[in-house]
């Protein structure tokens, strides 16, 4: 019989907006276990669900990061999908909510600049119609087309100035999708690409696991621009900062350890760097074996987690993502979510993990 302590149940929800860091949670789909979710088949999301888990991570002070990769963007969640995705998430939230600003619409394979420029132009004004804050995503379009420098300078100008307000750039390093390889052409491509248009972007979230390389990026931002860490290996030092500045964080880790990690950025808030330390470093080793490589496949990770403390009740994913884990690497991590305190009922967590042993075979 598997044991589990049910140390998640310590963390009490709170809305209140936390006062030193901005934190967004990107935010998981929950697929409608009813329907034909296989490779290569429209996504069908169970809705009741998926915004049910969304007012989750806003009951406790995140914002959500809506329709990022943690939602399976090219990985099984087509645009249609998205698209409904951020417009009832905009609809019903009760907190900040981004979201995500792709080209995904357009079918795999070459794709012209012109019409790159187009479907990031049609993406952008469909998240601003829905009442979101944009996030410029990384585009595996742009990352084949691009010549040089210049073709990312000439997208990304004409977007922001097309924006209606401040939005955030995101960097998403071929860690979590090998077909982005060498995008930008080189960190000082999207140092100039912010400097002239500081008054157009709120921050840059950067998740290329490098904490060296994101520190020296933050030091170089303008006055005013901020940086997001999506680095799930390293955000706890990069959240609290150093003596010359810290990030704000912007975070696929932070869907399923929001309750501990809310409390730490509460402890934060009180100046109490010791209970910070103490309760987000009681994280670390859960999130660097729920992103480790293949890291793009963390999202299986991600659902199993949320399926064991209660937040959904299966484990089907869109595309049939749920295979993108072996069973040893889940047992590994089931053990690593209890000791960081993310399983709030530990009799219904074991009792899903033991139905789970059994099918897998790992009972024994």
């Amino acid at each position: 019989m598997i044991d589990f302590t049910g140390r998640g149940a310590d963390f009490a929800a709170d809305k209140t907006k936390f006062n030193s860091r901005i934190a967004y949670a990107a935010a998981p789909v929950t697929a409608d276990q009813h329907a034909e979710n296989i490779p290569g088949a429209p996504a069908a999301l169970d809705w009741d669900a998926t915004l049910r888990f969304r007012h989750h991570l806003w009951s406790y002070g995140f914002g959500v990061a809506e329709a990022m990769d943690t939602a399976q963007r090219g990985a099984g969640l087509d645009y249609p999908a998205t698209r409904e995705l951020i417009r009832r998430s905009a609809a019903e939230a009760t907190g900040p909510i981004v979201a995500g600003v792709g080209t995904d619409q357009l079918p795999p394979g070459p794709a012209t600049i012109d019409d790159i420029r187009k479907a990031y132009a049609e993406q952008l004004a469909d998240v601003q119609e829905a009442g979101a804050q944009p996030v410029l995503m990384c585009s595996r379009h742009l990352a084949a087309a691009a010549r040089d420098a210049d073709d990312y300078r000439r997208v990304y100008g004409e977007l922001l100035s097309q924006a209606d307000g401040p939005v955030l750039l995101h960097w998403l390093g071929e860690a979590f999708d090998p077909l982005l390889a060498g995008y930008w052409g080189g960190d000082d491509v999207v140092r100039s690409i912010i400097n002239d248009h500081a008054d157009k972007v709120d921050g840059i979230k950067m998740s290329l696991l490098d904490a060296s390389r994101e520190i020296d990026m933050r030091r170089a931002l303008p006055e005013g621009v901020r940086m997001y860490t999506g680095d799930d290996f390293n955000y706890p030092s990069l959240i609290k900062g150093d003596s010359s500045g810290y990030s704000h964080a912007l975070l696929g880790v932070f869907a399923v350890i929001a309750p501990p990690a809310a409390a730490a950025l509460r402890a934060l808030d009180a100046g109490d760097l010791p209970a910070y330390d103490r309760i987000m470093d009681a994280t670390v080793p859960l999130a660097r074996h729920l992103f480790a490589a293949p890291t793009y496949h963390y999202k299986t990770g991600i659902v199993f987690l949320n399926w064991l403390a209660g937040h959904q009740d299966h484990l089907t994913m869109v595309g049939g993502a749920q295979a993108g884990r072996s069973p040893s690497h889940l047992l590994t991590l089931m053990r690593l979510a209890d000791e960081a305190g993310i399983l709030p009922d530990a009799d219904l967590a074991a009792a899903r993990a033991q139905a789970w042993l059994t099918t897998v075979g790992l009972d024994k």
